[in-house]
Formats: structure tokens, sequence, C-alpha cells
């Protein structure tokens, strides 16, 4: 049974906003604000990634403004003090390459708790960038569309012997009918549930 092919450049975003090392605080933020975005990815020579500057490596500016110096985070207040983006960027860069996972992309941003991630290539040149957003528009597959994928990679690799019906309704996915053995259900519910757009997955389902 293989799994839905969606990949991270499947959803992404091609055209990004980047900055490169020396651009300076004030223009950070103006194309943060105009681009309506959190953050952006730091480039060096022809569009290699080097770093991440997001809202929150500015805030310490405003944080600190009135320079308190009995402030324990030392890398707070020298962010504080900085005025370029190399100076103020998060780095290495939490990066994707464009053939990861959906599912893998989505693990990377909730570990290291972060909303966008540069999709680069196999040497680090910027590709696009992903957004939670942009992982989600896989929910936006229509149920027909979930249907065809489910009876195409996952119903054609059961054995003969299996009659399953199916149906999809806002996502969730109700298999209905019989199959040889009990120890197929988990395999398959697996299977189904590994198909982008999947909500849920209900089991209607006897044993013969």
């Amino acid at each position: 049974m293989s799994e839905s092919p969606y990949t991270v450049s499947d959803v992404m975003t091609h055209t990004v906003v980047a900055v490169g090392s020396e651009a300076p605080f004030k223009e950070i933020v103006e194309l943060l604000d105009q681009w309506k975005v959190s953050a952006l990815p730091v480039l060096a020579g022809e569009g290699r990634v080097v770093g991440v500057v997001s809202e929150a490596d500015l805030l310490p500016k405003e944080e600190f403004r009135n320079g308190d110096e009995t402030a324990s985070d030392l890398a707070q207040r020298l962010k504080a003090a900085a005025l370029t983006a190399g100076e103020l960027m998060s780095t290495p860069a939490v990066t994707v390459h464009a053939d990861a996972s959906v599912a893998e992309a989505a693990r990377i941003m909730a570990r290291r708790q972060i909303k966008r991630l540069p999709v680069v290539d196999g040497v680090g040149m910027l590709q696009g960038i992903v957004s939670r957003g942009d992982l989600l528009k896989v929910f936006l597959r229509s149920d027909g569309e979930i249907a065809d994928e489910i009876r195409g990679s996952v119903l054609t690799h059961l054995p003969v012997t299996t009659a399953l019906g199916i149906s999809v309704i806002e996502g969730v996915v109700t298999l209905s009918g019989s199959m040889p053995e009990r120890g197929l259900v988990p395999v398959v519910a697996r299977a189904v549930r590994a198909v982008e757009g999947v909500v849920d997955v209900q089991l209607d389902l006897s044993h013969r």
C-alpha cells in the first residue's frame, strides 16, 4: 500500500520575500508588514539560506528599549542592540527539502515551534517557503478526490477476497463491508489515514 504522494513542493509558496544579511532593522520590519508574514529567510551569495529573522528576533529591540542591563539573557540583549539581519537572525536556519512529506514538515514545525520553513535544495539554495497554512491546504481536497485516491492506492492492494465499500463525508472516511482476516483492519486503517486530506477513519467491518 503506497502513501499519498503529497510533498512540500505541492503546497509551498514559490515566490519568497527574503533579505540579505546586511538588510537594516527598519527594512525588515517594513517587509514583514508589507507582505503580512512573520519571518524572512536571510540569504548569502546567490541564494543560500543562512538564517531566518522573525518577529521574535525583532521584539527585544522594544523589550529592552530602556537599556535594562540587569536582564540575564545575553542573547536577547545582543538582539536588542542588533542593527542588521545578520546580527538579528536565528542560525542555522531550520529548513526543509521540497521532496519532504507534508507530515514531515508539520513535525518539524511542531517540534521547533515555528510557523514557517524555508524550502531549500540539496546545497541550501532557497526554493520557496512553506507555512502552517500551506500544510493545511491538503484538507481542502474534495471528498471525491480523497475517495478516488483510497480506491486507487489502498483498496486495490487488498486481497481479492476483501469486499469493502467506502464513503467520504467532510473528510471523514467510513469503510464498510467484510475482510478475510481481523489482522488486516489496523493495516488498512493506517493506510487510509495516511491519505492527505483524511480527517478521520471510521470502520464498520465484519470478518470472514
